[in-house]
């Protein structure tokens, strides 16, 4: 896995585990794109990085969740001059309570910012990072993703979303030298929950964003990444019970832990 003398694109950059992913790729010499939606948080984070680094921290805001906005950003580093190694697709939120409560319009915004965004990204600046080699093509999804999340329906939904068309780009892509990771945390002390509104959904150990994003980079610095990585023990262990019980006893305890 190669850091100094690449770029990686980082989404939900402004905070928690895109800001992680930021300054752990920096650390290590990489130059880094940092989109989110508020600029002045991103300006702040890039002028801390080129200072501690000495690296190119380029800030751009933009609303991945509006329709082409992946290719909008990939038109506009190419009229930066900007070539990108690594993606890494983390910008995204949940929401919790009934489905038939949610509103519409926040589902809508969730699918498309969360499998759209990721979708469309992934497509656009695939073909340069198989062509480079030297980085990779990491997805956060979620321990939500391994079976029906009732009350977060949608959220673990589009995390299933994910986590499946991660592990099916590693395997198309096995025999170039890009390494395709999917990350699946637990709950993380971010300003997730913040926007879910409910402690309810943080079912689990919590984690830190240094403990997800550590975790992400020694999978991939294997000398052979695989296509998807459950974050901390507990987690692991909690996905392998729901993978062995049946489906409907999956779906009840699922249920249960969390409220609905």
């Amino acid at each position: 896995m190669s850091y100094r003398g690449t770029t990686a694109l980082i989404t939900g950059a402004s905070a928690g585990l895109g800001e992680e992913f930021a300054r752990q790729w920096a650390e290590r010499g990489a130059d880094v794109v940092l989109v989110a939606r508020r600029l002045d948080r991103l300006h702040e984070l890039a002028a801390d990085l080129e200072k501690s680094h000495g690296v190119i921290a380029t800030p751009i805001a933009a609303d991945l969740a509006r329709p082409g906005a992946g290719a909008a950003l990939r038109a506009d580093l190419d009229a930066r001059g900007i070539t990108v190694q690594t993606l890494i697709n983390n910008a995204g939120f949940g929401s919790y309570g009934a489905f038939l409560e949610q509103d519409p319009e926040q589902i809508a915004r969730m699918v498309q910012l969360n499998v759209g965004a990721v979708a469309e990204l992934s497509r656009v600046f695939l073909p340069e990072l198989v062509a480079d080699g030297r980085g990779a093509l990491v997805t956060v999804a979620s321990t939500a993703a391994y079976q029906p999340t009732p009350a977060m329906a949608v959220y673990g939904a589009t995390k299933a979303f994910v986590l499946n068309l991660t592990e099916a780009l590693a395997y198309e892509t096995r025999r170039s030298s890009l390494r395709v990771l999917a990350v699946s945390p637990g709950p993380v002390s971010t300003e997730f929950f913040d926007v879910v509104g409910t402690r309810d959904a943080m079912v689990g150990r919590v984690a830190t964003p240094v403990d997800v994003v550590t975790a992400t980079r020694r999978a991939l610095e294997r000398g052979s990444t695989p296509p998807s990585v459950v974050a901390g023990l507990g987690n692991r262990l909690s996905v392998l019970a729901s993978r062995l019980a049946p489906r409907r006893v999956a779906l009840a305890v699922a249920g249960r832990a969390l409220k609905a």
